[in-house]
């Protein structure tokens, strides 16, 4: 049996991030994986994923050009080089958390660890043993529960395709759901997207869920609302979807983006003694401790909020907690994240709903435009942008976004919000002119209140 002080169970980018956090403070750790170093967001996630978000927008980019006096000749696109191109980015990279890790003084063991209890872990019949476990086993894709489903596909099999299809239904509406439609409809395969609530993007600001729903209709995505499906079946033209509306749509490739679960069956947790919440999640406190004083998680696997950099961030600050003397708390408020549709869509705060909820009194500063680049091309696309100011403070506690870049904008603004900027603070800062971001340092006349509200 060998002893460390540290075990990790996970090599994606929380896990990572703790450990090399970890063994930087003199920590002896070990970190397992049974798969590929990098976790989800390297191999069938946000990396491979934005690359094929990159190579879909050169079709906008060569129909957009005729507007400024270029001629384009023949473009046709490729799946198979984006597809080998983008494995041999995910594999450069595995080596990159592989040589980071072993850099960093971390042992790394490929396998299939379970725990035995609050200090010990197996892993391929092996026994290690350490004063702190932490799970970092991130989330996996579910299916529905309905005839057929064994049809369709996940998000990670849209990177093994051998071909693009000529038709798509995906299944979904979040953020997997519409940045996969955006990717087929821009390629050329004739999507439709199906979602059983009455707006994309659920707990998003509603005007925002809104507007990117219609500008991703103007694209040709033909999006049905309050529609799901009950069955698929092998059909003479492809498979046969049968929808909650009882009509038949019919596709070649059926994609379930319709959500994920915490990754933690298979691990001996509950055999542990680790609690775990109604879908599975490890149940944490603020400090990310499990019900096991010797346990903790971090990332998807307790369902807080699954994005990467909160991993991250969440594995950071329990190394630092553990092993530098610095306790620090996930920080989990005013999290900007981007949804990267087409348009992109980026947000960071509270929507206009939780805020009147939360404050009572707001101010709502919005626009929506043309933008300039777009006078020329002639695309029918516009931006949309939303400031949520609350009243009493003149705080601005949310920024909204839909259009070209909104995903890098997002960044900066979540600083702003995080520091606690006022609506007044963005009036009197100069904006860069002509871009489409000077619009939320201009955006000068709230808009009137709702007649409900004003009459409360």
């Amino acid at each position: 049996m060998s002893d460390f002080d540290l075990i990790v169970i996970g090599g994606g980018s929380g896990g990572v991030a703790c450990a090399r956090r970890a063994a930087s403070h003199g920590a002896k750790v070990l970190l397992i994986e049974a798969h590929r170093l990098g976790g989800t967001c390297v191999n069938k996630g946000c990396v491979p994923k934005k690359l094929f978000v990159y190579g879909a927008h050169f079709k906008d980019e060569f129909e957009d050009a005729r507007g400024f006096g270029w001629t384009i000749g023949d473009a046709r696109f490729d799946w198979a080089t984006l597809k080998a191109n983008t494995h041999e980015e995910v594999a450069r990279l595995n080596g990159i958390y592989a040589k980071l890790l072993s850099n960093s003084g971390v042992t790394t063991i490929k396998g299939w660890a379970r725990l035995v209890d609050g200090q010990r872990v197996e892993v391929n019949r092996d026994m290690h043993k350490a004063k702190t476990i932490v799970i970092a086993t991130g989330g996996q894709p579910v299916r529905p529960n309905i005839p057929g489903a064994e049809l369709g596909v996940i998000s990670d099999h849209m990177f093994e395709l051998a071909g693009l299809p000529e038709r798509a239904v995906v299944v979904g509406g979040g953020y997997i759901a519409c940045e996969f439609a955006g990717i087929l409809q821009t390629l050329g395969v004739q999507t439709t997207q199906l979602y059983r609530g009455e707006a994309l993007l659920r707990g998003f600001d509603q005007e925002l869920r809104e507007v990117i729903g219609d500008e991703m209709q103007k694209r040709g995505i033909a999006l049905r609302l309050r529609t799901d499906l009950i069955r698929i079946e092998q059909g003479q033209r492809g498979l046969k979807i049968e929808t909650t509306h009882g009509d038949a749509l019919n596709a070649d490739l059926v994609l379930f983006a319709t959500g994920r679960e915490p990754n933690t069956k298979g691990f001996g947790l509950e055999e542990a003694g680790v609690a775990l919440g109604e879908r599975g999640a490890v149940a944490v406190d603020e400090w990310s401790r499990s019900s096991v004083p010797s346990i903790h998680a971090i990332g998807d696997c307790t369902d807080r909020i699954n994005l990467t950099p909160v991993a991250i961030h969440e594995g950071r600050c329990l190394a630092e907690t553990l092993y530098n003397n610095n306790p620090m708390k996930p920080d989990h408020r005013d999290v900007p994240t981007a949804v990267f549709s087409q348009p992109e869509v980026g947000t960071v705060g509270l929507g206009e709903e939780d805020a009147r909820r939360t404050f009572g009194q707001i101010k709502i500063f919005k626009t929506r435009f043309r933008p300039m680049k777009h006078t020329l091309s002639g695309r029918n696309e516009t931006v949309f942008m939303k400031l949520v100011v609350d009243q009493a403070s003149d705080k601005v506690v949310g920024c909204h976004m839909v259009g070209a870049g909104a995903g890098e904008l997002i960044q900066i603004l979540g600083v702003a919000v995080k520091c606690g900027a006022t609506k007044a603070q963005f009036d009197a800062t100069m904006a860069v002119h002509p871009t489409a971001a000077e619009e939320f340092v201009t955006l000068y006349q709230p808009v009137p209140e709702p007649k409900s509200k004003a009459a409360e």
